[in-house]
């Protein structure tokens, strides 16, 4: 097993899968231009080998969360800053329905802010 699916495997289902799922569509949303690496222990998803989004748990909130790379320029009420710089975070609620649409437009407009 590859560092980015033992990352996975330690986590608990149903976030597993539900993780999984989203990180399927985030790489299909652009299979040319988006890749997946390992840093800091976290899977990162980078556009062009520029940084672009990545998973972590929030102990605060006792929740998952993506956390978008120039998020500082991104504008939308379920994003929090929380004294972050350069990244907003979106809380993954796994008893809701997954706002994937919402992750794949975010994730459309930080592509627009990488040169």
């Amino acid at each position: 097993m590859n560092p980015i699916q033992e990352y996975f495997y330690r986590i608990d289902e149903p976030e597993r899968s539900t993780l999984l799922f989203l990180r399927k569509k985030i790489l299909e949303s652009d299979p040319e231009n988006i890749s997946e690496t390992l840093s800091f222990g976290l899977p990162f998803f980078k556009f062009k080998r520029k940084m672009l989004c990545y998973f972590y748990f929030s102990k605060k909130h006792q929740k998952h969360y993506i956390s978008f790379y120039h998020g500082d320029r991104l504008n939308h009420p379920l994003l929090l800053q929380e004294g972050r710089k350069k990244f907003k975070i979106l809380l993954i609620d796994m008893e809701e329905d997954l706002p994937v649409e919402l992750i794949l437009e975010l994730i459309k407009e930080v592509k627009g802010h990488i040169k």
